[in-house]
């Protein structure tokens, strides 16, 4: 029986009654081809029902939750003075110098079952949960957070506190997609499995969850997520924190805004996400 097929026996059967050994194995084989990155929790795809060009594989999912099901809480503090508690199927990831990822002293954590590809660097302290993933060359800064099933494409810059949130629960709910060389700006928040296409920058601030619009200036268009397909920034979008106006009478007496992330302009092949941002900010 296939990995998917094992998986998806194993999730719908009572814990209590499961076979142990079994559903373990399984599930550690699952660990290891999501620490190699050879199978991810999205993926890019051309296949019918796919979101920007994404699909989620929710059968990955259903066995990173089997995992906690299996887990049994146990010790795993450091010292007495820094003690920690957590399911013993979830330990830090191994990594060594072979690997080529730089992380900085500091107090960052990796969990195993994420994929960190070569060339990463991860700066102190962030946070990088299971069924992330992450490509080669990106920069995860300090205060940031690749959550659970999160993609991060390769040479992304997560600005110090960028939150990529996270999605186990509802199963086949897309995580946040990040695609390569996008630029997230400090103290961002992209949540909700928010795509954010290739080249995008994302400056300082912005907040983007499913029941944040999106106003595009420059296409007169509105990007908002639906039942069926999750918010979607295109490609090579620049976004900046804005306002909306609320057009109630008593928003009006008050002069009452609504927070909205507004693109403002589109990268061009010779701006890179710094000279961009600058430009627009001005």
């Amino acid at each position: 029986m296939i990995l998917k097929e094992r998986i998806e026996l194993f999730f719908t059967q009572d814990i209590d009654k499961i076979d142990r050994q079994s559903a373990i194995q399984t599930f550690n084989e699952l660990k290891f081809f999501l620490n190699v990155g050879d199978v991810r929790a999205a993926a890019p795809s051309s296949a019918e029902g796919n979101h920007g060009g994404w699909i989620v594989n929710d059968w990955v999912k259903k066995g990173i939750l089997l995992g906690f099901r299996l887990g049994e809480l146990t010790d795993v503090s450091i010292d007495e003075h820094f003690k920690y508690f957590d399911k013993n199927t979830y330990p830090l990831k191994k990594i060594t110098l072979e690997n080529q990822i730089r992380i900085v002293p500091g107090g960052s954590s990796i969990r195993d079952g994420s994929y960190i590809a070569s060339g990463v660097m991860v700066m102190p302290p962030a946070y990088i949960n299971v069924g992330a993933y992450v490509g080669s060359g990106t920069m995860v800064d300090s205060h940031a957070l690749v959550g659970s099933c999160a993609q991060v494409g390769e040479r992304v810059h997560l600005s110090a506190a960028a939150q990529i949130g996270g999605v186990l629960d509802p199963i086949g709910a897309m995580p946040v997609i990040i695609e390569d060389d996008v630029f997230v700006g400090g103290n961002c928040g992209i949540f909700e499995g928010t795509i954010v296409k290739q080249r995008a920058v994302i400056a300082a601030g912005v907040i983007m969850t499913g029941s944040t619009p999106v106003y595009d200036l420059v296409n007169a268009k509105i990007y908002r997520k639906t039942k069926e397909t999750p918010l979607i920034i295109p490609e090579g979008a620049v976004v900046v924190p804005g306002t909306r106006a609320v057009t109630t009478p008593f928003a009006q007496e008050h002069r009452v805004s609504l927070y909205a992330p507004i693109i403002i302009k589109y990268r061009d092949s010779n701006t890179d996400a710094a000279t961009v941002l600058e430009e627009s900010l001005r």
